[in-house]
């Protein structure tokens, strides 16, 4: 939540694996399997292989698809109070935006302006279920794990600011961890923070029992299944 402190050697460990990994330590630091708080489907990433997105999320709703209802300097007001919204909160911070258009979002939101924008803010990226653009012109350093991609603004507009989110059924509150790449998002419950070091490292070593045999030289099924009962051991 917002005081909670990520230590620094546990951030940088997030921003060197990928999601499927920080989903399987969440379960080992649980206990259980079962952690369902991640996004649905295949989404968008804007430049993948770039390092995970780690961050608290900073929220917001917005629509595009028709016109505001509002006056022109309401929807001005709000989308300055979107801004200083953003730039709010402890670090690291990510941009998680719902649109409500969904699933016919036609507002790149996230475009050469924007991206800018909110990487000059201080947030590490952001996750969203609508519509990113330019990606031959976005800013490095500033990644976007989107719905879709398309060519236009549509009437793009705010329509909530610190509010609960839905991003492909993951729902994600103000605050809330979030951890992103090409596969996908999910929310880091804040009670395992303290255990998700250790729990990403026994993810790894366990995953190594089998993967160092299966890619050395004269691997067979005798081998298999020596090192599949040890890592059936292991695992959650």
């Amino acid at each position: 939540m917002a005081d909670t402190i990520i230590p620094d050697d546990l951030l940088a460990l997030l921003r060197s694996v990928d999601t499927p990994t920080v989903c399987n330590a969440i379960e080992v630091a649980q206990g259980k399997r079962g952690f369902n708080r991640f996004t649905r489907g295949t989404m968008q990433h804007s430049k993948p292989g770039d390092p995970a997105t780690v961050g608290f999320a900073r929220t917001a709703k917005i629509a595009g698809l028709a016109p505001p209802n509002e006056s022109s300097d309401v929807i001005r007001a709000r989308r300055m109070d979107y801004f200083r919204s953003m730039a709010g909160g402890s670090g690291p911070t990510a941009a998680v935006i719902e649109d409500v258009d969904y699933p016919n979002c036609i507002a790149g939101w996230w475009g050469e302006v924007h991206v800018a924008v909110h990487k000059g803010l201080g947030l590490a990226g952001a996750i969203t279920n609508g519509v990113m653009r330019d990606l031959d012109v976005i800013d490095d350093g500033f990644p976007i794990l989107s719905g879709s991609i398309g060519p236009s603004h549509g009437f793009v507009h705010v329509v909530e600011i610190g509010t609960s989110v839905n991003i492909m059924g993951m729902r994600v509150a103000q605050d809330e961890l979030v951890h992103a790449d090409r596969h996908g998002a999910l929310v880091i419950p804040n009670d395992v923070i303290p255990e998700l070091k250790k729990a990403i490292e026994t993810v790894v070593a366990s995953e190594s029992i089998v993967l160092a045999p299966a890619r050395e030289p004269g691997f067979d099924i005798d081998k298999l299944e020596r090192v599949w009962a040890e890592f059936e051991a292991a695992r959650t």
